[in-house]
């Protein structure tokens, strides 16, 4: 079986997808290609879904919402960026980074005050910094290892606790016997006054509890939006919760998962 992951070589998902996959990993240039392959049965996929310092991950987010798919496991990983150029980094006049990148590393880019380029990944971030020949780049210590980029600065997060949590999807639901999270999509498609406090109301009454809750923009026009709500499983109460749910609004169920085991990187 196939595990569908965000590429170039040297990418987070690409780091962890080997971690926990090896060589069923099939890397793809976009997270939302990752999607398409896996609505179509044709293997599973791995995608980062939020970050703690940058939050949702628009695509993967955008991607839960629009295709026919399931979660079937969660690990959150530590994520530590590099800075990294082929020149002094005093001469460097431009930095190569990706946009959750930009985020998580704000701190140290505007410590630099030069112009920023965004990219579409790290592992692309890397690729522009040796086409270029110059300038500087932040990116993961597997991309500068790859790319053989010398690193000036480890560590250049604006957090030690920056983690990013990645999710594994499937056109299949979680099949095993231990869950330990649920995802859901609620779509309210009204406005009305206490709309969120019932939605929330439901899960404080069967005593379940929310670990995240974030909107998302409908697409059906300003201030339309629909609820990402994760929430610890229990078999006593979170079945009942979900189809209470259903009677008052719309509801898309992703599934109920374990976290996954990720070997050491070596």
């Amino acid at each position: 079986m196939k595990v569908f992951a965000l590429g170039p070589e040297g990418t987070f998902s690409h780091e962890l997808g080997w971690r926990i996959f090896g060589e069923a990993v099939t890397l793809v240039p976009t997270i939302r290609r990752i999607f398409e392959a896996v609505e179509k049965g044709e293997g599973d996929g791995l995608v980062p879904l939020e970050n703690s310092e940058a939050g949702g991950v628009g695509a993967s987010m955008d991607g839960l919402l629009t295709f026919k798919v399931w979660i079937t496991g969660e690990t959150c990983v530590p994520v530590h960026h590099y800075l990294v150029s082929l020149g002094p980094l005093a001469e460097a006049r431009v930095i190569y980074v990706h946009p959750q990148t930009h985020e998580q590393c704000s701190d140290i880019i505007e410590e630099l005050g030069i112009p920023v380029v965004h990219t579409p990944s790290n592992a692309q971030s890397a690729r522009e910094l040796v086409r270029s020949g110059r300038g500087a780049a932040i990116v993961p210590k597997m991309t500068a290892r790859l790319y053989d980029l010398p690193v000036q600065k480890a560590c250049v997060e604006n957090s030690d606790q920056n983690v990013t949590r990645f999710v594994t999807i499937s056109s299949r639901p979680y099949g095993g016997s231990r869950p330990v999270k649920g995802s859901i999509i609620v779509d309210p498609r009204e406005d009305r006054a206490g709309l969120l406090h019932d939605i929330l109301g439901v899960f404080s009454r069967k005593g379940i509890n929310l670990t995240r809750i974030e909107s998302r923009p409908s697409k059906r026009g300003i201030g339309s939006y629909v609820f990402f709500i994760d929430y610890q499983f229990s078999v006593e109460g979170s079945l009942a919760a979900l189809e209470e749910l259903k009677e008052m609004t719309c509801v898309k169920d992703l599934g109920r998962y374990p976290v996954l085991e990720v070997p050491e990187w070596t």
